[in-house]
């Protein structure tokens, strides 16, 4: 009998099975939200298997390399555990190692200059403004 204070463990769980499909992988690592939506993203060619297209049931093995498109970046996911069922985040994190290039920090462009229309010309500290912002040369 076991009790209900054991120390969780923070190894992939051991598992009894050799390959898991990764709809259910991607699902139950808590990469995509629902097991659906992992087998529409497999089905729309988004996801990857050791380099090749995956299907929904395509087989992941612990070694492989699963790479699969998120909000317009890649994901590079190394398989270090096999799992079923959706498992908390603590334990789902040791299932996979992230080998993803950091994204790139978006531009800070200066907020564009707002004139209402028919306001007339342009004064000329507006207009420098309007300049810089197109990236022109200061006129002198």
């Amino acid at each position: 009998m076991t009790s209900s204070a054991e120390p969780r463990r923070a190894d992939p769980p051991d598992t009894p099975f050799t390959s898991v499909r990764v709809d259910v992988w991607l699902h139950s690592v808590r990469q995509i939200k629902t097991r659906s939506g992992a087998a529409k993203a497999c089905r729309a060619g988004h996801v990857r298997v050791n380099g090749e297209r995956a299907k929904p049931s395509s087989p992941v093995r612990i070694g492989d390399e699963v790479r699969y498109r998120f909000q317009g970046f890649d994901r590079i996911l190394e398989v270090r555990g096999l799992i079923k069922k959706r498992v908390g985040a603590a334990i789902a994190q040791t299932c996979y190692t992230d080998h993803s290039p950091p994204r790139p920090t978006p531009l800070l462009a200066p907020a564009p200059i707002f004139r209402p229309r028919g306001a007339g010309r342009p004064t000329k500290k507006e207009r420098r403004q309007l300049d810089r912002l197109r990236g022109r040369p200061p006129q002198r």
